[in-house]
């Protein structure tokens, strides 16, 4: 497709449609073509809730692995699945764009949750039952059967990398951000399309949870392979309405370039002016002040003219310009931010793991029906709803009084929102836990699993405001020739979130001699866990309001070189876009006597 092609000349990031041609507005893009798009996600969404969410359960009543393995495998499997997100954002931006690659993307998608159905469904992959997998000598799952079911989770996780870093991406294209109409639009897309595959993500808890634990695993992965097989269809079916950004280059190869041309150059002294440095009144993001020590990736040494050395490098590529080096700039200031979202999916993952296992522990029978365990999260994803829902409608235009702008909320106060609710979650996980386990222990009383529904409340309530803005932040903030790969970047504190999750599960097991965290939750200590994660919470929320307070959003970045009443170049501050700085910045070199 022409769309993919980008003729071997530089990209300006204007739009086109299908055929490579300039879009028509009226035809192409908005709120239809988003929604097609979201349909992705939200297929992506169902197939992978409805596995992390009620998996835990199958691996230690199915296959009889202990509690902190199992738990383990979950995040092992979420944290790859955002990880390489990170590969599917390189692989669209450098190559294949952000179309082809969520169409191939949601294709082994539909592979995975294929092979997940067989891997549950052939009894040759089962051990034998076992009546008590937590009291009895059972035997566990062996090396042939886990090799088919981690086959199938990490096929599915390659997949689920590709949609999740471009689909939100790929949707935001859809609209114009110099247009104020479209812009207000794309303002609500973020919170419209977490509501959307939040839908999915309920929809999996309840519906699909409850197929897999009372008609079978094989139903209950089958509709999910059928949902996303429908979904390619469809986003096939809209290709005719999208509006395209070409691929631009592989921006990791940008990245390596900027830093080890810096590093080369790091004994050149720096240029009395600027605009000194290459291709300064031609860059598309302003020169800024910011890690000086890249600047030096940009510095032409001696006096060379454009016919000379100093030509011949930029041709090569081993002279960066200041637009190359501004970008790396913008994504490494984003990194402090990046850190300190970490802790909050780490949080997030005990939804996933010991929460359910939690209500495998206590009465959750309702009017003589047993809700499944994984069915609880329901409660997670409903105030997720609720609380999506209430930030566009009542928060938003609340605090757009109170603030005067646009977003009302900006991203970093979103997430530093959503940490606070995390703290309080675990606080409240901690609590109950010790709750379930004396009315046990002294009682022999298992309590209702209602008990779960604050934690479940705090945290979704903390996702709601956490994902958003985390999202947003790095969107907004990243270039916009890398905003797949910062999409990616934003799937990866997803993915260290339940990764750390993981180590802290296996320096807890070696530390405390498999004491907190036991495969009978009644004679474990998993509200220790708890409280530590409350802890740590706390630090990182210090430690993120530190960052948050230094960091200036891109538009507060850029500085455009201007001319005062004497013809002598000054800096002065201009709130724009990137793009129109440029224009700005080049108008004025053609002014300069």
């Amino acid at each position: 497709m022409v769309l993919v092609d980008s003729h071997g000349s530089k990209d300006d990031g204007v739009k086109v449609d299908f055929r490579g041609k300039p879009v028509d507005k009226s035809k192409t893009g908005g709120w239809l073509a988003a929604g097609l798009i979201l349909g992705t996600e939200l297929s992506e969404r169902i197939c992978v809730m409805g596995i992390s969410m009620n998996m835990v359960t199958y691996l230690v009543g199915t296959l009889h692995l202990p509690s902190a393995k199992s738990a383990n495998i979950v995040t092992n499997f979420m944290g790859t699945l955002n990880l390489l997100g990170l590969l599917g954002g390189f692989v669209a931006d450098a190559k294949l764009g952000r179309y082809v690659t969520v169409a191939i993307a949601a294709s082994v998608t539909a592979l995975g949750v294929t092979l997940l159905t067989l891997a549950t469904t052939i009894p040759s992959m089962r051990p034998p039952p076992c009546f008590d997998p937590r009291g009895g000598p059972c035997v566990e799952a062996n090396g042939r059967q886990l090799a088919m079911l981690y086959t199938a989770l990490y096929t599915i996780a390659l997949g689920g990398g590709g949609i999740k870093s471009n689909v939100s991406g790929f949707g935001s294209d859809q609209f114009d951000s110099s247009d104020p109409k479209e812009e207000k639009a794309m303002i609500y897309f973020f919170n419209r399309f977490y509501f959307c595959i939040s839908l999915g993500s309920l929809f999996a808890v309840t519906v699909l949870v409850y197929i897999q634990d009372n008609v079978g695993r094989g139903w209950g992965y089958g509709i999910s392979a059928g949902t996303m097989i429908i979904a390619v269809g469809i986003l096939l079916a809209g290709t005719a309405l999208y509006r395209f950004r070409r691929p631009q280059g592989s921006p990791l190869t940008v990245i390596w370039r900027v830093v080890s041309s810096a590093w080369k150059r790091r004994r050149l002294p720096y240029p009395p002016q600027p605009d000194l440095l290459n291709e300064y009144y031609n860059a598309t993001v302003p020169h800024s002040d910011k890690l000086r020590c890249l600047d030096k990736a940009s510095i032409v040494e001696g006096d060379e003219g454009e016919d000379g050395p100093k030509g011949a490098a930029a041709a090569t590529g081993k002279l960066a310009t200041v637009t190359q080096v501004e970008e790396v700039k913008m994504v490494i200031m984003l990194l402090p931010i990046w850190s300190t979202c970490i802790l909050f999916w780490t949080v997030y993952s005990q939804m996933n793991t010991f929460t359910i296992e939690q209500a495998t522990f206590m009465d959750r029978n309702l009017g003589g029906f047993e809700i499944p365990a994984g069915s609880f999260s329901f409660f997670l994803f409903i105030t997720i709803l609720l609380f999506t829902s209430l930030n566009e409608r009542v928060l938003v235009p609340l605090a757009r009084r109170v603030t005067h702008t646009k977003q009302g909320l900006s991203s970093l106060q979103r997430v530093g929102i959503g940490l606070v609710f995390s703290i309080f979650g675990m606080g409240a996980s901690a609590l109950v836990e010790m709750r379930r386990r004396d009315a046990f222990v002294k009682d022999g009383l298992r309590i209702r699993a209602f008990w779960l529904v604050p934690q479940f409340f705090l945290v979704g309530a903390g996702e709601a405001f956490a994902y958003v803005g985390q999202l947003e932040f790095f969107i907004r903030e990243a270039p916009e020739r890398m905003k797949s790969m910062s999409t990616g970047l934003f799937l990866s504190t997803l993915s260290m979130g339940f990764f750390v999750s993981s180590l802290l599960v296996t320096l807890v097991d070696s530390v405390t001699n498999k004491k907190w965290l036991m495969s009978d939750l009644n004679r474990g200590k998993l509200e220790n866990f708890y409280w530590m994660l409350a802890v740590l919470g706390v630090l990182n929320f210090v430690v993120f309001l530190v960052f948050a307070m230094r960091h200036r959003y891109k538009v507060q970045n850029y500085v455009v070189p201007q001319l005062d009443g004497e013809g002598e170049l000054k800096q002065q501050s201009h709130e724009s876009t990137s793009i129109n700085a440029g224009k700005i910045a080049a108008e004025v070199a053609t002014e300069e006597p």
